[in-house]
């Protein structure tokens, strides 16, 4: 773009902004003109990144994809075959200091990175959209969070089962009362990808075994930049345990294992339903033993205790990773057992038990002729294009960094934190601060030399 329009686009953008702050959002490209397209530069385009884009650009009446950057030169061209007018970068550092005509931002890359990919585009009150989980630590989620509430723009984690009907119908159940107060709450997932015995590993279906951090290492692949895929990771030589992806996901270096990747799929409907705010308390085992200092377990349970909302009394929220960990209650009801993954309310009328596309009120003879409530949480136009609408006509999102992402990502992050600690830990979530001696180190990290926050 010229200079002349993108000065003018800066100006509606900031005019944009007071005028639609009354709306939660300020919308960026609205009052422009009512068919200005969204500038969008795509950090991570592989893997993840590559349904962003594809899910993103769908609403192509909407988009200009403007810059695309990847440290992986073979995702790099096949996302430039099909935008060859897009700049192309390997650092997004370097997009972000050469680009002046991005409007909004989608993040997927390793979950390491999130958080230094996301904050320049806040910080410049840029949309962002990132992957889940939203940041790699607790303390690069706060963060991203103050970050947001200062940009007060669009912003979406990238929980797309969210947008999903059945999460709604769920969570209109549970809040109407229809299985009364809920006190106890099960989250089982049944993936197993993580530190365990090669058996296990076989029988569970792990994409691969490894119990120790390599010695040496290995040449990298031709188009890996990997020094820029390590960014402010501690310094180690490649190795093809890492990588491709989801490898790099049980590297404590690199992602949090299941508990903070699919808690933030399976967790959300809970969080959603029973209106959680920050736990008061998380305690955490596995039975792979104490916690090993690069690899996160395989399989864990974890306990959260979380105060009354309102009206709504205290509950305890228990997490069960792995496919020998699905609890008792689940084991022993034959209707229970046929859910896989999934989500168990108590309440003391009933139960409800949720997955990704279906759920059940039990006992079934005590609902046979319940009647749910009119649905009342309007259907979502998808994930990513309500990111989208937002930008442009200052609507709200499921999934904004601020008050509902963030708050989830820190929950799942201190399942593990506790698990490391070997503790019960009391969490003071103002101040962000564990009881727990040397909890502080799982909490936050310092980044390699050339990467800072």
């Amino acid at each position: 773009m010229t200079q002349p329009v993108t000065t003018s686009r800066r100006r509606f953008i900031l005019q944009a902004t007071a005028a639609g702050a009354a709306l939660g959002f300020p919308a960026i490209v609205k009052g422009a003109s009512p068919n200005a397209k969204i500038n969008v530069a795509f950090i991570g385009v592989g893997g993840r990144g590559g349904g962003n884009l594809a899910g993103v650009t769908a609403s192509a009446d909407m988009v200009n994809v403007v810059a695309l950057c990847d440290v992986d030169s073979l995702a790099l061209d096949a996302a430039a075959a099909k935008f060859p007018g897009a700049g192309r970068y390997k650092d997004f550092r370097k997009l972000y200091e050469e680009r002046k005509d991005i409007d909004a931002v989608v993040v997927s890359t390793p979950e390491h990175t999130h958080a230094y990919a996301t904050l320049p585009a806040l910080r410049r009150k840029l949309p962002v959209y990132c992957e889940k989980p939203l940041t790699h630590n607790v303390a690069e989620a706060a963060l991203v969070m103050e970050a947001a509430r200062q940009a007060g723009v669009a912003t979406q984690m990238g929980t797309q089962i969210h947008a999903g009907e059945n999460y709604r119908r769920v969570v209109e159940l549970v809040q109407s009362g229809a299985i009364g107060h809920v006190r106890e709450c099960h989250v089982h997932v049944s993936r197993s990808w993580g530190l365990q015995s090669a058996e296990d590993a076989k029988r569970y279906g792990d994409i691969l075994h490894v119990t120790e951090r390599p010695a040496g290492g290995a040449k990298a692949p031709d188009h890996i930049d990997w020094d820029l895929w390590l960014g402010p990771a501690p310094f180690r030589p490649f190795d093809p345990v890492y990588l491709p992806g989801p490898k790099w996901y049980r590297w404590w270096d690199f992602g949090s294992g299941t508990m903070s990747d699919l808690g933030s799929h399976w967790n959300d409907l809970p969080w959603w339903a029973l209106k959680l705010e920050a736990p008061l308390s998380v305690e955490a085992t596995s039975p792979n033993g104490p916690a090993h200092p690069d690899l996160a377990p395989a399989a864990m349970t974890a306990r959260y205790e979380y105060g009354p909302r309102g009206e709504m009394p205290a509950c305890t929220l228990h997490w069960h990773q792995g496919a020998a960990m699905k609890p008792a209650v689940w084991k022993d009801d034959p209707q229970l057992a046929k859910f896989d993954s999934g989500v168990l309310f108590i309440g003391d009328k009933g139960m409800l038990i949720s997955d990704y596309g279906k759920h059940k009120l039990l006992p079934e003879n005590v609902f046979k002729d319940f009647t749910p409530p009119p649905a009342s949480i309007p259907p979502s136009p998808g994930h990513h294009r309500q990111w989208l609408d937002a930008i442009k006509n200052g609507t709200p999102t499921d999934s904004p960094f601020a008050t509902y992402a963030g708050p989830l990502t820190i929950a799942n992050h201190l399942g593990n934190v506790a698990y490391r600690t070997g503790s019960r830990i009391q969490w003071d979530a103002k101040a962000l601060r564990a009881d727990v001696a040397g909890a502080a180190k799982f909490l936050s990290r310092q980044p390699r030399e050339g990467w800072a926050l």
